[in-house]
């Protein structure tokens, strides 16, 4: 399939989002969440179940399901190597130049491998222990596992009852069950891991976010969806609703309602649990790109973030580790450093992931992929 410059850049747009959000720098608060209330993790998650199920839709036409199937679950492999190969070095190179440093944003960050060892690694193993940082690749490898059935079942049958299950798990999570059906099966096996440390994200609400990616990137592949075009009465209600969004983030913060009075509200725009009004926040982003998207793409350059979007796992996995190096040697603790101490660290970071993007292009051009031919922009 022809590689599509927009969605390479939407994807690189995400990465860099995600860089400046964290690495320790002054740049991070301002930076986090610049759209309104809507981080770079849902445009990430979306995007990827976008060109999954577009990508792996088209495979199943051509080489049929069992095909498809085996592509999906090798990808996953693959993602979940990536995984242990980042906790690994947070565990041993990271923590060890944390701990020689007296850095303590790492050393709290691993605290509960540091007290038990042994069910932090087996809790890693099995996707389950994810230390801050590490916990959306997991998520990732489950839903990417999970989407060879869900795929099949959709394509052979229909959509519908996907959607209806993916909504009530995503009703059930933003009341708790994701922590208590973990909570129920930790006591059942005798898994003495803390919910706590399992990631932020919860699965039973973020699958719905995959689950509608993957529905849109196969209607792109079956030409079921109309060019997938943004509907008409939708626009001015998503301008509205992005615009109120954005100049409220950018008023009270990344926090909806800084006050305690406000935690009750601010539940509802949770971004752990994808609470009800981010989604909302983000369905109407995703209207506006799909109605103006065009419009950008020809006027805004995007060779850049289209570079590092086309090498998005390997530029994911070199932006962790390079946040991860920057907390065990700088710390989290920006105010005494100089401003030009953290321009020169996002200069580097962005140079040393656009390098690995060029390796990755490289790579591939040598082994006779030409992995950076583009389709002329288009959002549609």
């Amino acid at each position: 399939m022809t590689r599509r410059l927009d969605i390479d850049a939407l994807r690189g747009l995400m990465l860099v989002l995600m860089t400046f959000t964290h690495l320790p720098t002054r740049f991070a608060s301002p930076l986090g969440q610049p759209f309104g209330f809507v981080s770079s993790a849902e445009g990430f998650v979306f995007l990827s179940a976008f060109m999954c199920g577009w990508i792996y839709s088209e495979r199943a036409k051509r080489d049929g399901l069992a095909r498809m199937r085996r592509a999906i679950w090798q990808r996953a492999v693959a993602l979940y190597t990536c995984q242990i190969a980042l906790l690994v070095f947070l565990l041993t190179i990271v923590a060890g130049i944390a701990r020689a440093r007296g850095q303590p944003a790492i050393i709290d960050l691993i605290s509960f491998f540091s007290v038990d060892p042994a069910t932090a690694l087996t809790g890693g193993l099995a996707l389950v222990y994810n230390p801050p940082l590490l916990d959306i690749l997991p998520m990732y490898v489950v839903l990417l596992a999970a989407t060879p059935l869900v795929l099949s079942f959709a394509l052979r049958r229909s959509w519908w009852p996907i959607f209806g299950l993916s909504a009530v798990l995503w009703t059930l999570a933003q009341f708790g069950a994701g922590r208590a059906l973990y909570q129920a099966i930790a006591d059942a096996i005798g898994l003495d891991l803390p919910v706590t440390e399992t990631g932020a994200f919860s699965l039973l609400a973020w699958q719905f976010l995959w689950f509608g990616g993957l529905w849109m990137g196969s209607l792109k592949a079956t030409g079921a969806g109309g060019g997938l075009r943004a509907p008409q009465w939708a626009i001015l209600p998503a301008i509205a609703v992005a615009a109120v969004c954005l100049v409220w983030r950018h008023i009270a913060g990344q926090v909806p309602f800084p006050h305690s009075t406000g935690h009750v509200l601010n539940a509802l725009f949770d971004k752990w649990q994808l609470a009800p009004l981010r989604l909302v926040n983000f369905l109407a982003l995703l209207v506006l790109v799909l109605r103006f998207g065009p419009w950008l793409a020809r006027h805004v350059p995007l060779g850049f973030l289209a570079r590092l979007g086309a090498a998005s796992l390997p530029v994911f996995c070199a932006h962790l580790v390079i946040c991860l190096l920057a907390l065990a040697t700088l710390g989290d603790q920006y105010e005494h450093r100089s401003w030009v101490v953290d321009v020169v660290l996002i200069i580097g970071a962005f140079a040393a992931l656009y390098a690995v993007a060029e390796f990755v292009d490289l790579a591939f051009r040598s082994a006779g992929v030409a992995r950076h031919r583009h389709a002329p922009t288009q959002f549609t």
